[in-house]
């Protein structure tokens, strides 16, 4: 059984894997991590599984992050090895 931040057991959410490796994060955890459209999502492995945290927005950081039209696949092979 799972546990939340403060320690009370929550029931476990679970969501399958699509063919193009996608998935939709149940609402109850979207809720609980204030999860909206657009934000980024920080996969951290640990040596008990793996944590799902909501990050703080870093758009400021990257110069490049108003740039949208250069986030496609194509860029991101061209620009690999930079």
């Amino acid at each position: 059984m799972m546990s939340n931040m403060v320690g009370k057991p929550t029931r476990p959410a679970f969501s399958k894997v699509s063919v193009k490796s996608q998935t939709v994060i149940p609402r109850e955890v979207r809720d609980r991590l204030g999860i909206r459209p657009g934000d980024t999502l920080r996969y951290v492995m640990t040596e008990e599984g793996v944590l799902l945290e909501k990050s703080v927005d870093q758009e400021g950081d990257d110069p490049f992050a108003t740039f949208t039209e250069w986030a496609g696949d194509a860029d991101e092979k061209a620009y690999a090895d930079l």
